[in-house]
């Protein structure tokens, strides 16, 4: 039955059973008792499991309010939050907006059209609509876009007690009360934490408690150096200030850990050669995403066929050489996918290295790897086939070809992120196909030597 109710827990399936039959009973004391005690995330889960018809009966049950701590728990960009808004009356949806904390409701009306978005701000009051309208200016995946302007500000000459008795009138409106924020005519000057009120006297100043020493964003920033600050800094929230250090608004850590979902999400998709990880879309927009990078994939696997096949007179002269194409192949590709993935990780942790260090670690590491595997694939070989030159070519080109793999794998992101360009566009089957191309021309050049000089020519 769970798999009814999509994300909705197992142990709380019961629950929705009896709030399903509460909604078709008309039982509105049961119905509220059961689904108010629940969390607001389970409560967003079962909504949207709902019929439309069981949803108009929970919203004329539910204050704004309640409506809106559930709306505040979707996951707007993965639902369809035109087709909810649409089941209530645009008044009514503009209010339930306004009851929302203003970063979630700035995400629900970012996934719906200009036009439909200004259906519901002329519903709300001038001052609402032009701060919802501010924050939906800012360019998506900046610290602008994540940012909410419901935080608590103090000014230096205040008092522990005084702070202490406005965050208590506070705490109900706002989104978070673990910092406090000291601004000077608007200016951020310091922060305080609610662990310092609590253990600071009520008749101590503001200014002598203070943190100054503030790690800040612009609004222009990107989320992913906003998550990557907040995580090195261990922050529940990082303030947004512009240029002339004023403050704009705090973005939250549950937004960071959104981020930090889609960015890896999206950095999975690239490295498999996925340019969007959407399971809820249809097959045919499916095929259209993955079909650009197959097609380059197919030409550049049309160039390692074509090098193959220059080298036709080769394979015909030791046909067993055919027999190692596709192990060689598939090993490098291999290493370089490996190298990729750390060199993508490197460059996402903004980690500093110097060019040439980080080219003579990756060339040892290579050279080990190629030399372990050489070696073993060499005894596997000449056991199997009773032949010591065959298998010390092929394991000679394997070690070589795995050291290249290595080396491209460590640096085409780097070189990309010098240029600009997303590394994680080197994907996985970008550089595997590329190293098929360099261990084809090492395999059978090493070959070539090898029936030269060893083989009877």
């Amino acid at each position: 039955m769970a798999t009814d109710f999509g994300n909705v827990r197992d142990e709380i399936v019961p629950l929705v059973t009896q709030i399903t039959d509460d909604l078709k009973q008309g039982a509105i004391d049961a119905f509220r008792e059961t689904f108010l005690g629940l969390h607001n995330y389970d409560q967003a889960q079962i909504y949207l499991n709902l019929t439309p018809q069981l949803r108009q009966q929970v919203i004329e049950w539910l204050t704004l309010d309640e409506l809106a701590n559930v709306f505040d728990h979707l996951d707007s960009d993965e639902v369809d939050v035109n087709h909810l808004l649409e089941e209530m009356s645009p008044s009514y949806a503009a209010n339930m907006l306004n009851e929302m904390y203003v970063d979630n409701a700035v995400d629900v009306l970012d996934e719906i059209s200009e036009p439909e978005q200004d259906i519901y701000l002329k519903q709300m009051s001038r001052e609402d609509a032009g701060e919802l309208r501010h924050l939906l200016d800012y360019d998506e995946d900046t610290a602008g876009a994540l940012m909410t302007t419901e935080y608590i500000e103090v000014s230096q000459t205040s008092t522990i007690g005084q702070v202490m008795s406005l965050v208590k009138k506070a705490a109900s409106e706002s989104e978070q009360i673990s910092y406090i924020y000291v601004l000077e005519r608007k200016r951020l000057i310091g922060v305080i934490s609610l662990r310092n009120l609590i253990i600071h006297p009520d008749d101590e100043l503001v200014s002598e408690v203070m943190t100054s020493n503030l790690v800040t964003v612009l609004p222009t920033e990107d989320q992913e150096q906003v998550a990557r600050l907040m995580a090195d800094y261990n922050l529940l929230a990082m303030p947004v200030v512009d240029e002339q250090n004023e403050m704009l608004g705090i973005i939250m850590v549950d937004d960071i850990v959104d981020v930090i979902e889609a960015e890896s999400t999206e950095d999975y998709g690239r490295l498999a050669g996925v340019n969007d990880l959407d399971l809820e879309e249809s097959p045919m927009m499916s095929v259209i995403k993955r079909i650009p990078w197959l097609i380059i994939l197919v030409f550049l696997g049309l160039g390692t066929a074509s090098i193959i096949n220059s080298y036709d007179a080769m394979v015909q002269q030791a046909s067993v050489l055919a027999v190692f194409i596709s192990l060689i192949t598939g090993t490098a590709g291999n290493a370089g996918t490996q190298a990729l993935a750390v060199s993508i990780r490197r460059i996402t942790l903004d980690e500093k290295r110097s060019v040439i260090r980080m080219f003579f670690t990756e060339l040892f590491i290579g050279a080990l790897i190629g030399l372990i595997a050489g070696t073993t694939i060499f005894g596997v070989v000449w056991l199997w086939k009773s032949n010591v030159l065959l298998g010390l070519a092929v394991g000679l080109a394997m070690a070589i070809a795995i050291m290249v793999a290595n080396l491209a794998g460590a640096f085409i992101p780097i070189i990309m992120d010098a240029m600009h360009v997303d590394p994680a566009v080197a994907s996985g089957p970008f550089i595997s196909t590329l190293s098929d191309l360099t261990s084809v021309i090492i395999y059978f050049n090493i070959a070539g030597v090898f029936i030269t000089h060893f083989i009877g020519h």
